[in-house]
């Protein structure tokens, strides 16, 4: 059981098990929509801020464009025992989205749809791939809060895996570093919590500690902290390949977003997340250490 769990660690970590790695998707046949599961948020107010106070919310214009370059970095490093460490991390990638939100739309939350421009990584293989991945579709559901609560993904027809792969990791991995705003008034100074699962190979609790720093009209600057621990002490290896203590988790980072009210999509801001966690398996001596970080970074082109 050591090997065959130490085997499926490797194999989730490659992934990303210690950051944001897509989970489990739906993928409809007809149409080559891939649905990646989105958790709840729920936020609580900290500290309202100084006045004037109001509840801030998104409405994003119809039929305009936006135009964003979002850039994903993700590297894992592995340790089992004394052996050599090895790498595991996910090439880095810039992809322009073109985000525009549809008129006639009668829900209170927004539907965006996102198009993929050509996107690159210093990855020979996979900037390879990404070839015929121009044009690909995307799709977030987003509340008047800010809180992403669907994403669709339409590769391109003739999409690699390995690309398919990439841009899924990519943009799982900016929803769960967006904002969402309280249901409460709040003014500059205010501080809330954001608190949603996400699943990774491990389940998580993140909580993300959120500062309302400048505020311009509908341009909102926002300091974030986020913070992940295990939502259990042991780890369900996947495909019953049994079980791995979690000995030890932190993964922390902070950042900056910067948004505008009447745009779906951060128009600048990075968010910097890392830390290290160890499992051990608990019929043997064998632990294995794993170092891990991200970035997600908007920049508005």
């Amino acid at each position: 059981m050591v090997a065959a769990g130490l085997a499926a660690l490797t194999l989730v970590s490659a992934c990303g098990s210690g950051d944001d790695s897509a989970p489990t998707t739906t993928t409809t046949a007809a149409s080559n929509e891939t649905t990646v599961p989105v958790s709840a948020v729920t936020t609580q107010v900290l500290d309202p801020g100084v006045e004037p106070r109001e509840k801030v919310t998104f409405h994003p214009a119809t039929n305009v464009p936006q135009h964003v370059l979002l850039t994903t970095t993700s590297k894992v490093y592995q340790q089992i025992d004394d052996q050599a460490q090895q790498d595991f991390s996910t090439p880095d990638l810039g992809m322009p989205l073109t985000a525009t939100v549809n008129g006639g739309q009668h829900d209170p939350a927004s539907a965006v749809d996102l198009t993929l421009g050509t996107l690159t990584t210093p990855d020979a293989r996979l900037q390879d791939a990404l070839k015929v991945s121009d044009g690909s579709k995307a799709g977030l559901t987003i509340t008047p809060s800010g809180s992403v609560t669907a994403l669709r993904i339409t590769p391109a027809p003739d999409s690699k895996d390995i690309a398919r792969s990439a841009i899924e990791q990519a943009f799982y991995q900016a929803v769960y570093r967006t904002v969402a705003f309280p249901d409460a008034e709040i003014g500059v100074g205010a501080v809330w919590t954001v608190a949603q699962q996400v699943t990774s190979g491990i389940a998580l609790n993140q909580v993300t500690t959120a500062t309302l720093k400048a505020r311009d009209g509908d341009r909102l600057t926002v300091e974030v902290s986020v913070n992940q621990t295990p939502a259990s002490k042991v780890w369900d290896l996947p495909g019953e390949a049994g079980t791995l203590n979690i000995d030890t988790y932190v993964m922390a980072g902070t950042g900056t977003l910067v948004l505008d009210l009447s745009s779906p999509l951060p128009v600048d801001g990075t968010v910097n997340v890392g830390g290290e966690q160890t499992y051990s398996d608990p019929n043997s001596t064998t632990r294995l250490r794993q170092a891990t970080s991200s970035q997600v970074k908007w920049a508005s082109r």
